[in-house]
């Protein structure tokens, strides 16, 4: 077999220069990639200017304390983008490849999210194999983008897209949606049943915390529908929040694609449903297009369960 030669020009391309590239150019600024990559800015300052050189044309411009990519910047940070998540690719291939080594796949999921909910989702990584061992982590959202950003993470599981404006080169991958049931211990759920939703108006309601969508979704429906509940609690941990629906401490909402999962775990009943009111998965990804196999895993079971359960109008 001919060995390939590489190109004389190559040498001088170095990997980690085009990191440092590659992390400046998606965080906006070298003081934010020094807090991302852990590293001092003369560092990195070192590092670009080497890749300037070996390339010979400036990568940035100077916008107060910002940088912003030269038209060649933009070029060289497509084509970043693209080697990154080829060398992702790589090592997941020959990680599987590797006898008795296991291949780690690492996910995080939002803790605002419900945790029968996020189990569902993420279940199927379980059935591909004994080569995988699977890390899972309950973050903030924002914490958990900043670590699948720095590869920490392979996936997030999260309740919203995204965030607009951020500078992380990540991916929102729509999972599907489902209706929203609400919950109670059997003798508050006898008490609330008749005459639902109106019934709701003056109950007991745990909800969770501040920065929970499911929340927000709950508190707007109440107001379109001029129910005031009587805010018993308000709870971010959401296993917690389930608990104290047990003890019949108040109603609680929860996503209907885990009704039965709710029921009887915590051994509460169904008082009704949220009409008009969806919650939507995403799985965040490094990735524009999905290829990593555990991942497509994820979100392949994914959008099945949850479109088969809005078929059934759950």
């Amino acid at each position: 077999m001919t060995r390939p030669v590489l190109p004389p020009d190559l040498n001088a391309l170095n990997y980690q220069h085009l990191r440092y590239f590659w992390t400046v150019a998606h965080e906006g600024s070298i003081a934010a990639a020094v807090a991302l990559l852990g590293v001092s800015q003369p560092t990195i300052t070192e590092q670009l200017q080497a890749l300037e050189a070996a390339l010979g044309t400036p990568l940035f411009v100077r916008r107060g304390r910002n940088r912003t990519l030269t038209e060649q910047g933009h070029l060289v940070l497509r084509y970043a983008d693209e080697i990154f998540t080829l060398g992702r690719e790589l090592l997941t291939a020959t990680r599987t490849q590797t006898e008795g080594r296991p291949l780690r796949f690492s996910i995080g999921v939002a803790d605002s999210l419900p945790k029968l909910t996020a189990w569902r989702l993420i279940e199927p990584v379980f059935s591909l194999g004994p080569l995988w061992r699977v890390t899972i982590r309950s973050d903030k959202t924002d914490r958990l983008i900043h670590d699948l950003a720095s590869d920490a993470l392979d996936l997030v599981i999260a309740d919203a897209p995204m965030p607009s404006g951020t500078r992380v080169r990540a991916y929102s991958h729509l999972l599907g949606d489902s209706g929203i049931t609400v919950f109670a211990a059997s003798t508050l759920a006898a008490q609330l049943t008749h005459g639902f939703p109106q019934s709701l108006d003056g109950a007991p309601l745990l909800l969770p915390g501040e920065g929970s969508l499911l929340r927000r979704h709950v508190t707007q429906w109440c107001a379109d529908n001029g129910i005031t509940p009587d805010i018993v609690a308000e709870v971010d941990d959401m296993a917690m929040l389930q608990l104290l629906g047990h003890d019949g401490v108040g109603a609680f909402c929860a996503p209907s694609v885990v009704e039965a999962e709710v029921q009887r775990t915590f051994d509460v009943q169904v008082v009704g449903r949220l009409r008009g009111v969806r919650e939507r998965f995403y799985a965040l990804s490094a990735e524009r297009k999905l290829r990593h196999p555990a991942v497509l895993a994820i979100a392949d079971s994914a959008r099945r369960r949850l479109a088969a359960k809005r078929r059934g109008k759950g």
